[in-house]
């Protein structure tokens, strides 16, 4: 079975010439902390329904005269269901015997580090389904794309911190632009753009945070384009929703016939788009160029 960790398959742990292993981790999540966040954890059910409130305007009074318009409240809603996302890898006692690392404790890191991703991946999976974007199918994502994205929030009425997640591909560009490539003259560059040079960190553009994920998707709304374009996201807090109904549990389950340990990583969310103007696409070239 593909799941089995046996001795031939990491020999590598146990050799005389290892020093130290090296493990390879994906990245921690980035997306779920910027967006709302709802806890279902001991709360019975797997539906989780948040009210979404209507704009209200206001109109100019006169003196002695009554309000006799009543003002529309038809609130709506956004459900998220809890869906179970799970691994199990099976280690045996010879494979744990022979290592010299604390593979058991590798793998749950591992297990754990993957349910973190598949939360974030959940989360970008929305990017493309919000109706308004800014940028073209082609093009690199550079400072002005953003800048319009940040303006398109602020005029629909996009409360609180503006945050922006692109693929590595569209932040390559955009990194790109700030540190002046190719330019042998960097005397002029921003300050985002020399932080960009120094630490391969955008920080904040226009008062965004700008931040990259490899879970960024392509354009599943595009047939014609779509493969070729990665769709990131400008956004506050409430465009999307995660509730957790579970969070990241590992567990060992001893198989005394088989003489190996079960390793199993599991959790439970949900996630759904809140507010569509709360949230904008940014289209950019899914090459890197």
């Amino acid at each position: 079975m593909a799941n089995e960790v046996t001795s031939s398959v990491i020999s590598e742990l146990y050799t005389n010439i290892v020093q130290a292993a090296l493990y390879t981790y994906s990245e921690a999540t980035v997306v779920r902390p910027l967006c709302r966040n709802y806890d279902m954890r001991g709360t019975p059910g797997l539906v989780s329904t948040v009210p979404k409130f209507p704009a209200i305007s206001a109109s100019s009074l006169t003196e002695n005269t009554d309000i006799t318009a009543n003002t529309a409240f038809n609130t709506t809603e956004a459900t998220m269901t809890a869906q179970e996302y799970g691994a199990k890898l099976l280690l045996t006692d010879v494979a744990k015997e022979a290592s010299k690392e604390d593979i058991s404790a590798a793998i749950g890191r591992q297990l754990g580090d993957a349910m973190a991703v598949q939360a974030d991946s959940a989360l970008t999976a929305l990017f493309p389904s919000f109706s308004q974007r800014v940028g073209a199918a082609g093009d690199d994502v550079t400072v002005e794309t953003i800048f319009k994205a940040i303006a398109t929030l602020r005029n629909n009425n996009a409360q609180g911190q503006v945050n922006v997640v692109l693929h590595p591909y569209s932040a390559f560009a955009l990194k790109k632009q700030l540190t002046q490539a190719g330019n042998t003259n960097l005397s002029s560059l921003s300050d985002v753009g020399n932080q960009a040079l120094r630490s391969g960190f955008l920080g904040q553009i226009g008062g965004a945070n700008v931040f990259e994920a490899t879970t960024v998707g392509k354009d599943t709304n595009d047939s014609t384009s779509g493969t070729g374009n990665y769709v990131g996201l400008a956004f506050t807090q409430d465009a999307m929703g995660f509730m957790i109904k579970r969070d990241v549990r590992i567990e060992i389950e001893r198989d005394a016939s088989l003489r190996a340990e079960e390793i199993v990583g599991s959790m439970s969310f949900g996630t759904a788009e809140l507010f569509d103007a709360y949230g904008v696409g940014i289209v950019g070239n899914a090459t890197l160029s």
